[in-house]
C-alpha cells in the first residue's frame, strides 16, 4: 500500500465555516472590545452555564491555568493523591501550588484512578484526590466520592478530555468539588485555546474571577495576588460556534470508532478499549489501542514508527509515565504502578477527528493489520 499523500495526524481541530467566524468578528470590531469580560465572553459563559446545568462556571485562557488557579483558590495544602497516567500539566499544577503528588495505580479497563489504591494511599497529610477522566472515560465517580466523603477530602477532576460526557444524564462536571475542562485545539471541542472550571460551591466564583484578573476587585482595589488568565473575545467566539455543532462532532467520533472496532476486533495483539457502560453518554474524542508485542509481532514503538512511513502520525498518550520524567523522579512512590507502567508501554492513539473520512480510517486499519503480519 502507498503512503497517504498528505499527513494524517492523530487529531485536527474542528473549524466552523469561515463565514460564521467572520460574522462574529464583525461584532467584535464594532464593539472594539477584545478582552476583559467582553460581551461575547459573557454570552459564551451563559451558554456554558446552561450546558453544564449550573451557574458555577468560570472561563480561562487555557486549561492548565484554570486548574492551577482552581487549586490555589481552594487553598489546598499537603498531599494530593493522583495518577501518573495523564498529561504532564495535571501534575505541574500541583507543583505550582506547592502540593505534593502521591501517585497511585490505575485500573486496566478505562485507565482511570483505581479507587482501592487511592484509599490505601491516604495519610494524615492527604487533603485532596485529583483524578483524570482519561480519554473522556469517566472515573469511578461514586467510589471516589464515597472515599472523599469518608476521609473529608476535596475531590477534583481533570476533565480535559471529557467535554460533553454525561453519566445517567448528568453532566460529568457535576461530580466532585471542581472539574477543569480544556478547550485546546487538540481536543474534540475547543475555543482556539481556553479552559473552564465548574464547581459545586458558588463562593469560589468571585475568588476565581479575582485570581484570573490580577486580583482586581474594582478599578482601584486589589484583594489578592492574581495573574492574567482571562479568555478573550476571539476564543469565546470560537467556543460559541463549536458548541452549536457539538452533537455532530460526537456523532462523527462514534462513526469513526465503529469502523476501528469493526476492523481491528480480533486482530492478534491489538486490544481495544472496553465499550462504555450504557449509562454513559461518551464523547468519542480518542481512539486508544494497546499493542501487545508478542501476539502482534512487534512492539508499540515499532508500529508507531512503521505507521509514520505511511504518513500516519499516531501518539503514545501517555508515555512516558509522569514518574519517569526528570522533574518527578524525586517523588517518592510507594505504589509499584504495575498497571500504569504496562499501559504506558502499549498505548497508541489512532487518528480520529471531524474531517477524517471513512476510507482513510479503513486504510489505517488495513495498514495496521498488514504491518502486524510482516
Amino acid at each position: 500500500m502507498k503512503p497517504f499523500e498528505k499527513p494524517v495526524y492523530v487529531t485536527r481541530p474542528y473549524l466552523p465555516p469561515i463565514e460564521e467566524y467572520m460574522s462574529g468578528l464583525q461584532e467584535i470590531w464594532d464593539n472594539q472590545w477584545l478582552t476583559n469580560n467582553g460581551p461575547v465572553l459573557q454570552r459564551f459563559t451563559k451558554q456554558l452555564e446552561v450546558f453544564f446545568k449550573t451557574p458555577n462556571v468560570c472561563l480561562f485562557n487555557n486549561g492548565t491555568l484554570a486548574l492551577q488557579l482552581g487549586l490555589q483558590g481552594m487553598r489546598l495544602t499537603g498531599e494530593v493523591i493522583t495518577t501518573p497516567f495523564t498529561f504532564v500539566a495535571t501534575t505541574h499544577t500541583l507543583y505550582w501550588n506547592k502540593l505534593r503528588p502521591v501517585f497511585v495505580d490505575i485500573e486496566p479497563d478505562h485507565y482511570t484512578l483505581d479507587p482501592e489504591k487511592v484509599e490505601a494511599a491516604i495519610t494524615p497529610w492527604t487533603s485532596t484526590i485529583l483524578a483524570v477522566h482519561v480519554f473522556g472515560s469517566p472515573c469511578q465517580v461514586k467510589k471516589l466520592a464515597d472515599i472523599a466523603h469518608r476521609h473529608n477530602l476535596t475531590l477534583i477532576y481533570d476533565a480535559a478530555h471529557a467535554f460533553g460526557v454525561e453519566i445517567d444524564g448528568v453532566p460529568i462536571a457535576k461530580y466532585g468539588d471542581l472539574s477543569m475542562f480544556s478547550f485546546h485545539p487538540t481536543k474534540l471541542y475547543h475555543s482556539i485555546e481556553g479552559g473552564a472550571l465548574v464547581f459545586s460551591d458558588p463562593g469560589y466564583k468571585k475568588i476565581f474571577d479575582y485570581l484570573k484578573n490580577f486580583g482586581f476587585a474594582s478599578e482601584t482595589e486589589v484583594v489578592m495576588p492574581g495573574t492574567n488568565a482571562k479568555m478573550n473575545e476571539f476564543q469565546a467566539l470560537m467556543g460559541i460556534l463549536g458548541l452549536k455543532r457539538l452533537d455532530e462532532l460526537i456523532e462523527k467520533g462514534r462513526e469513526i470508532e465503529t469502523i476501528y472496532r469493526e476492523r481491528l476486533t480480533g486482530v492478534p495483539g491489538i486490544q481495544l478499549p472496553l465499550v462504555q457502560s450504557v449509562n454513559v453518554h461518551y464523547n468519542f474524542a480518542y481512539m486508544p489501542i494497546e499493542v501487545h508485542e508478542k501476539e502482534f509481532g512487534m512492539s508499540r514503538d515499532r508500529l508507531y514508527e512503521e505507521l509514520r512511513k505511511y504518513n500516519i502520525f499516531t501518539r503514545r498518550y501517555f508515555y512516558p509515565l509522569l514518574t519517569d520524567f526528570a522533574c518527578y523522579k524525586y517523588v517518592q512512590t510507594n505504589d509499584p504502578l504495575t498497571i500504569a507502567k504496562g499501559v504506558a508501554a502499549r498505548i497508541l492513539c489512532l487518528p480520529t477527528y471531524y474531517t477524517i473520512d471513512a476510507n482513510s480510517v479503513d486504510r489505517i486499519c488495513e495498514l495496521i493489520i498488514k504491518i502486524g503480519k510482516q
